[in-house]
């Protein structure tokens, strides 16, 4: 009975491995697309070997388009309109798209794989954005788990970026990861610092990338990244700019902070902080320097966790507490929402902003994804 046991196993298992190589033969040879063309904006089609996505195959065309998740389809910013050669619409993709974009054609170029002829669309714009080759002058810990990164640009030597904005950072194959990814982190640095590029790297555990950073990535090293990509920025009014950040999301703010700095722009400013303990809280002093800078600033940290040795006697609880109580002492009708954290905070808070009437064309965010 055992000797028989073990023979169907044996069989079961020389089954299954033949069916693997049938598979990694099939993808190797079945799966073979050739060279397809892709049509770009009615240009002069570019020739390129088939199988990768789009996303990747446009990026070894130098031609890159925003991403902060690193092609996995859960940022939904690698959008393009592809009028033919796509196929159907993916489950992959539903999500991240509405009725009106699936209309228009709109696809997420991550998960449209090149299989044939494509002919495409992407805004003009999207060719400013470049590959930089960089130096790793300055790595500082910012608390336990934060990291600030400082690149000096070597080729091309400057960026012109707006404040809000982030950069694709390319990792590094080590132990036992092979390849390269890229991951999205907002510029932290001001716009007029155009020879370096400052980012805050907060480790995720089993993180490719922030593993990388932390573990790994060393002062004199050179990286590269592209950029610079995004939406996010300072918009034009008169009411009440109100900041909402937690963890590495102090990034952007600070460098929207150094354009109001820079520019002398007169708004009553409001930037609430949301961090668990004191061990992570960060950029304190640059905040209160800015305070003395900007006549109308006022910096609002928040501990959702306070340990007795924190001693802490500012805000305490989730970051829409101090947000909600704001906002209910003012009027809000010109209010400006800005936000960046994860989703679920960013979430919350816009709810707290449409209760006290802060509409959603009047609220700007850079979700983490």
């Amino acid at each position: 009975m055992a000797s028989q046991i073990l023979i169907t196993v044996a069989i079961i298992g020389g089954i299954n491995g033949l069916l693997a190589l049938a598979l990694v033969v099939a993808e190797r040879f079945l799966a073979n697309y050739g060279e397809v063309d892709i049509s770009i904006n009615q240009d002069e089609p570019l020739r390129v070997q088939g199988g990768a996505s789009l996303l990747t195959t446009l990026n070894s065309q130098k031609i890159f388009l925003p991403s902060a998740c690193g092609g996995r389809g859960t940022c939904g910013y690698c959008k393009c309109k592809v009028i033919d050669g796509a196929g159907p619409l993916l489950p992959t993709e539903e999500p991240m798209l509405n009725q009106e974009e699936i209309a228009e054609q709109i696809r997420l170029s991550c998960q449209i794989k090149v299989k044939q002829n494509l002919h495409i669309e992407i805004p003009e714009e999207l060719f400013n954005i470049k590959e930089f080759s960089t130096e790793v002058v300055l790595i500082r810990d910012l608390t336990y788990d934060t990291k600030l990164v400082r690149l000096k640009l070597i080729e091309p030597d400057t960026i012109s970026f707006v404040p809000g904005q982030y950069i694709q950072l390319q990792s590094q194959p080590y132990e036992k990861v092979k390849d390269k990814v890229s991951r999205a982190y907002s510029i932290a640095s001001s716009w007029m610092e155009t020879g370096t590029v400052d980012i805050m790297v907060r480790l995720i555990p089993e993180g490719i990338c922030t593993t990388w950073v932390h573990c790994h990535l060393e002062e004199g090293q050179r990286v590269m990244f592209t950029g610079p990509m995004g939406d996010f920025r300072l918009h034009d009014g008169e009411g009440e700019i109100v900041m909402v950040a937690g963890g590495s999301g102090m990034a952007p703010m600070a460098s929207l902070l150094s354009e109001i700095d820079e520019k002398k722009i007169d708004r009553k400013i409001t930037y609430f902080f949301g961090a668990v303990t004191g061990r992570d809280l960060f950029y304190i002093d640059e905040m209160r320097a800015f305070e003395k800078r900007i006549p109308g600033f006022t910096f609002v940290p928040a501990l959702s966790e306070p340990r007795e040795e924190d001693a802490w006697e500012g805000e305490t609880g989730l970051i829409t507490a101090p947000l909600e109580n704001h906002l209910k002492k003012n009027e809000n009708s010109d209010t400006q929402g800005y936000l960046c954290g994860s989703p679920g905070m960013i979430n919350a808070c816009v709810n707290v902003f449409n209760k006290y009437g802060v509409t959603k064309n009047r609220i700007f965010y850079d979700p983490f994804a």
